[in-house]
């Protein structure tokens, strides 16, 4: 079975042709196209064909999209957040020639990536009991903060989208309550997602600096998500290292409040663009001592497996893997 399976944010795309059989993949192709080049995702699927030199159209294809994606009578609609494009599978079977095209939204994918994740890609951050088949959730900061429910089915995990990064932010001590007052000031509501993105790492670091105007005037600021998290793992900056700290304390209490949500006795996995690059910081143990913090749930938030993704392609796998369930 021959796929093509595509990971499409607002800045790149990444395409990839693969073959798939007795559960294995062996990828043909794989190119990085600048978004923003082209009109729409037709013409940059034909030229990647192209140069890759298949003979054959693909069997079957799915993308997985930064933007929401709902069901129309006949197919699939996606529009994507940060391009002006428009995706309808029937329009996409109509130009490229392919019979079977699924769209999914970018999160979900690295939802079906779980599925096909090697021991290599995964750093355990606590190893619990995992009980085979029952749920497991993904959780992951970056651009925003992305969900996932992992559901069994049968012989593999479905993933279902959610919306969980935009829950009500819950401050569970006196400096996160006055995180949140500051935060109300620039916001009309405050979610989880206004903390544990890269938006929110800033938001994190003005925080501190506004509190201690020797930091202020101590330290070059960093204008950065990347430059707060270099500077607190360094420990160069003490706004950056009060930031991070913080950021991951509450990224270790929104995870266990997902896992009790899911009873995720399946895995919690936190995925993202921010995670790999904060990883020591993950490892230190604030991240758990947080996750762990459920009063009378203590001893069971010991039994769920915490693990993060490092596999940067994880979105593209999820979408091959998609596509390689097409049928009929």
């Amino acid at each position: 079975m021959r796929l093509l399976a595509g990971d499409i944010g607002g800045t790149k795309v990444l395409l990839q042709l693969a073959e798939f059989e007795h559960g294995k993949f062996r990828v043909l192709a794989e190119q990085r196209f600048a978004s923003a080049a082209y009109t729409g995702l037709a013409p940059m699927v034909r030229e990647f064909l192209s140069g890759a030199n298949a003979t054959a159209v693909p069997d079957a294809a799915c993308f997985g999209i930064a933007g929401p994606v709902e069901a129309t009578p006949s197919g699939q609609r996606a529009r994507t957040t940060n391009l002006p494009w428009v995706i309808e599978t029937d329009r996409l079977k109509t130009e490229l020639g392919m019979p079977r095209i699924r769209l999914i939204n970018d999160f979900q994918a690295i939802g079906y990536a779980i599925d096909g994740l090697e021991p290599l890609d995964l750093v355990t951050l606590q190893e619990g009991e995992r009980v085979a088949g029952a749920p497991a959730a993904v959780v992951g900061a970056g651009t925003g903060l992305g969900q996932a429910l992992l559901i069994w089915s049968g012989d593999h995990y479905e993933s279902m989208p959610t919306e969980g990064g935009h829950v009500d932010f819950a401050p569970t001590d006196e400096l996160q309550v006055d995180l949140l007052r500051s935060l109300t000031g620039r916001y009309e509501r405050v979610s989880y997602e206004r903390i544990l993105s890269g938006a929110g790492l800033m938001s994190l670091y003005s925080f501190f600096r506004a509190r201690s105007s020797a930091t202020a005037t101590a330290h070059k600021e960093c204008d950065t998500p990347a430059a707060v998290s270099e500077a607190g793992l360094a420990g160069s900056d003490a706004a950056a290292i009060a930031a991070l700290r913080l950021f991951v304390f509450i990224y270790g209490s929104h995870a266990g409040n997902v896992a009790l949500s899911y009873f995720a006795r399946g895995g919690v996995y936190i995925a993202g663009g921010i995670a790999p690059k904060i990883l020591p910081a993950l490892q230190d143990g604030t991240f758990m001592r947080a996750f762990a913090d459920k009063g009378r749930m203590g001893v069971l938030m010991e039994r769920f497996p915490v693990r993060v993704v490092t596999n940067e392609k994880a979105g593209l796998l999820g979408a091959a893997l998609a596509a390689s369930r097409l049928r009929g």
